[in-house]
């Protein structure tokens, strides 16, 4: 039974359960919500270290971090850290792409710490073991899915929507294909003059999720890799397939969410959430960023964290963050942290937009503290504790500065909030209303 299954059956499962504690909603909400498609739970049978969570419109913006080792860098040890820190600095969820050597090692490693869900791209490894693109297959891809399924994996993204009709699509576009598994899959079906394995196979995929449910990510292999190529007849042509085959997840008792695109100019954001939520019948939505413009190559984190707002604002459930080192090469431990700040920011700025009490409650406790001249429970509120105290520090360390009413910036004449503090509220009305008066 799969937490989809369960769902429809009207049971509350103990993920469902832990899900509605996380989220202070009512079970039955959680359950309605997973029995009608629109929230997930990524929870791999297997995966028993796992607290469990959940990805839809009724649940807190969720931050998604990628990790993994290239074929010219990193080592199993750093990607477990990059794990741990991810899950110290808030990711809800961690992909492990991996494309290197030793794979199936640091996935191990990975899901023996992790206590969020990992999610994995098994086109990778089928790749590492195929040797190269052409000699990929649909019972290879099967066999690695099932193998990735067996160790605990909780979410896979199958890039089933690209088909062989849309790749001349891509043929005036500035960037082509950026998705790497979209890639491999495109360079297949040239070859091979074929049907995309995976949406040939997506039966058997579908069988060997549900036997474990493992949720599929379905994967956006035609996303825009540039701003000139957002929004376009490619982009749009696999969202359609993407569609259908949310409709035959559902129907197989799987749980689906949908990837969606990397770099979407500010003026089309919410038309894009708009239309993946129609398109995809309420699907989580999941997406990279989106970046809102090209020119910030080491900034990326930024470019990307506006548009994540501002489509987590409109209906988008998990962000996949984007680190500075995008388009540039392998992120380290520094860059998963600013990454993750970027998109804490990102996905509590969406939380506020969308009425969320919890985040209101969060925002004005801090304010109260920053007013009342309280520097260490301000500085306990943030969203990094270690870095807004050494910012206050660097120029009044001493301890005398933690109840000081003013900061370095202002000084104790210049800071507004110290000469407002102490106003005598009703002589001010009173003499206000006076004034009033005298005018009328």
């Amino acid at each position: 039974m799969t937490q989809l299954s369960e769902a429809r059956e009207g049971t509350v499962t103990t993920a469902m359960a832990r899900v509605a504690e996380r989220e202070a909603l009512d079970p039955e909400t959680i359950r309605t919500e997973v029995a009608a498609g629109r929230m997930v739970i990524p929870a791999n049978v297997g995966h028993h270290r796992l607290d469990p969570m959940g990805i839809g419109i009724a649940a807190r913006v969720k931050i998604n971090a990628n990790i993994g080792n290239s074929p010219t860098s990193s080592s199993l040890g750093e990607e477990v850290d990059k794990l741990l820190l991810a899950q110290r600095w808030g990711a809800d969820t961690v992909m492990d792409l991996s494309t290197g050597k030793k794979i199936e090692a640091i996935r191990e490693a990975i899901l023996a710490e992790a206590t969020v869900p990992i999610g994995t791209v098994p086109i990778y490894e089928a790749l590492e073991r195929a040797g190269s693109p052409g000699e990929l297959s649909a019972e290879l891809l099967c066999a690695v899915i099932e193998d990735q399924a067996r160790q605990g994996v909780d979410y896979m993204t199958i890039h089933a929507g690209v088909l062989l009709e849309h790749l001349p699509l891509c043929r005036d576009r500035v960037t082509g294909i950026v998705s790497r598994g979209g890639g491999l899959l495109a360079r297949w079906m040239v070859e091979h003059s074929a049907e995309n394995p995976l949406y040939e196979a997506f039966d058997d995929v579908l069988e060997i999720c549900a036997r474990y449910d493992v949720t599929i990510s379905l994967g956006d292999g035609l996303r825009p890799g540039c701003i000139a190529d957002a929004s376009d007849a490619a982009q749009f042509a696999e969202l359609d397939t993407l569609g259908e085959l949310v409709q035959r997840c559902r129907a197989a008792g799987v749980q689906a969410m949908v990837e969606g695109p990397g770099h979407i100019p500010l003026d089309q954001l919410e038309m894009n959430v708009a239309r993946q939520q129609t398109v995809c019948d309420g699907a989580p939505f999941y997406t990279l960023g989106p970046l809102v413009t090209d020119i910030a190559p080491g900034y990326d984190h930024i470019t990307s964290a506006i548009g994540a707002a501002i489509v987590g604002w409109h209906g988008t459930s998990m962000l996949c963050y984007v680190t500075p080192k995008e388009h540039l090469g392998l992120p380290n431990a520094e860059d998963v942290k600013q990454g993750l700040i970027a998109y804490r920011i990102a996905a509590h700025a969406a939380d506020l937009a969308r009425g969320s009490t919890r985040a209101a409650a969060w925002d004005r406790e801090l304010s109260e503290a920053r007013f009342s001249f309280d520097w260490n429970r301000q500085f306990d509120l943030s969203l990094d504790p270690d870095t807004a105290r050494a910012m206050h520090d660097e120029t009044l360390a001493d301890d005398y500065f933690k109840t000081a009413e003013f900061c370095a910036m202002c000084g104790p004449k210049y800071c507004p909030m110290h000469n407002f503090r102490n106003v005598d509220w009703d002589a001010l009305t009173a003499l206000a209303d006076r004034r009033r008066r005298a005018r009328a």
